[in-house]
């Protein structure tokens, strides 16, 4: 007979073997289940999250963004396809990482004849029909009928219109209108150019042949504030440059541009201003002056060189020319992560402009609804206007209404976006100004 004391040890012995053995199966035994759950975060690339990460897909209703962008017209299709790809990118991003808490972004697009009054009414009704949560815009020549019906029904504006008169309106009844905001307005292009030639001078990169100023300035009201601006500024400066020709043309019908190149050869200006907006019109200039120019001049083109089809025009044309925009993208720091991003998801001519401005625009609306109800539209916007962002375009700062711009009317660039000037080299948009951003210095044109 055994001896029960050592029976019973035997069956504890036994007992605790069995314990163990439990334990080790339900933590796993082999290598790969004894890894962690979880894993250093990988590095910030600027890049979508990869498919196979743990954010999780966003779900419920969309959060809706209104596009008026025009697909047919005229003019302006460059620049509002240029926003339509910005905001597409910055959605697409946002959703990749989670979206809104949770929920997805997405971009609701129609059409928009911008030049005409029933146009932008038509277009604007149409996204606020849809119940839209917010709009994002380039500019729209005929700014009335979208500030009111936006306003009416109640839904964040955030625009790139670059419209003095739009902003006078806005600051003039912000109880009306307080859904809106806007980029630097037309009024800093004029006076800022012609301080822009005082810094070229001085630099000792260019020497003008006299300093008589030709300015052609066409139809619209943004060209003709942006004239206006300049000519001032001509004669704050106390005979410093002299006003030429003045000289007045049509939007929408500039193919042949021999009479007005006739008209500045014989003016012979140290500086010619072409205050027109239009890329294509003005790569058509481009073209014809280049096969006969003003020897020594400077040519300014107003801003529409930015637009993807003055380069795709022009071609070797193109060299030489110098030109400003109050809203762009540098290339440096975020700002040439994003021309790099945006490129490879959108191959060819890079716009400089609107890219950046309503990518921008998204990520600000973004910021406001992961903090407040998208349906508050009155808490999203205060949140909008109180909280600036550093963007691909700078300092967006909307506390005003309208983004401050250096050196315009702010003297450090981190306090506001910035008044780039570029001139053509080597068949690039390369910035010569302002120093803080410059990629080169000015050079002589093919021209003399």
């Amino acid at each position: 007979m055994r001896d029960p004391a050592k029976r019973h040890r035997r069956l504890v012995w036994l007992l605790a073997i069995f314990v163990v053995a439990l334990v080790v199966a339900a933590c796993g035994g082999d290598d790969e289940a004894d890894a962690p759950a979880t894993s250093a975060a990988p590095a910030d690339t600027g890049a979508a999250p990869a498919t196979d990460t743990a954010v999780a897909a966003p779900t419920g209703e969309p959060i809706v963004i209104g596009g008026p962008f025009a697909q047919t017209g005229p003019a302006g299709i460059a620049d509002h396809k240029d926003c339509w790809n910005g905001s597409q990118m910055a959605i697409d991003e946002i959703n990749a990482a989670g979206g809104v808490n949770g929920r997805p972004l997405a971009l609701e697009v129609t059409d928009i004849d911008m030049l005409t009054p029933e146009g932008v009414q038509t277009s604007f009704q149409t996204l606020a029909d849809k119940k839209v949560d917010a709009i994002v815009s380039p500019f729209v020549i005929t700014y009335q009928p979208a500030l009111d019906v936006a306003a009416a029904a109640s839904i964040p504006y955030l625009s790139g219109g670059t419209s003095s008169p739009t902003v006078a309106v806005v600051q003039g009844d912000q109880e009306k209108y307080w859904n809106f905001v806007q980029d630097p307005s037309e009024a800093y292009y004029g006076n800022g150019f012609i301080k822009s030639l005082n810094t070229l001078q001085e630099s000792g990169v260019w020497t003008p042949k006299n300093n008589k100023v030709d300015i052609v300035t066409g139809d619209t009201e943004y060209n003709q504030l942006i004239g206006k601006g300049a000519l001032e500024e001509i004669t704050a400066q106390g005979g410093k440059w002299v006003l030429g020709l003045e000289e007045a043309v049509q939007g929408g019908q500039l193919a042949d541009w021999s009479p007005i190149i006739q008209k500045l050869k014989a003016s012979d200006a140290g500086v010619i201003m072409i205050n027109h907006w239009i890329g294509a019109e003005l790569a058509g200039f481009a073209q014809q002056y280049a096969a006969d120019p003003v020897p020594g001049a400077l040519v300014y083109l107003q801003y529409g060189p930015s637009q993807p089809e003055f380069l795709d025009i022009a071609g070797e044309s193109a060299e030489g020319f110098y030109w400003g925009t109050v809203i762009g993208v540098p290339n440096t720091g975020v700002a040439a992560e994003f021309r790099t991003k945006y490129s490879a998801l959108y191959p060819g001519t890079f716009g400089i402009v609107y890219t950046g401005w309503c990518y921008d625009m998204v990520q600000m609306l973004k910021n406001a609804w992961m903090v407040t109800d998208p349906a508050d539209t009155r808490a999203v916007v205060a949140h909008v206007k109180a909280n600036p962002h550093d963007g691909t375009t700078g300092h967006i700062d909307f506390s005003n209404v309208e983004a401050p711009v250096y050196p315009d009317n702010v003297d450090d660039p981190a306090k506001g976006v910035t008044h780039l000037f570029f001139q053509v080299q080597d068949g690039k948009h390369t910035i010569v100004l302002p120093d803080v951003y410059k990629e080169a210095d000015y050079r002589t044109p093919p021209w003399g």
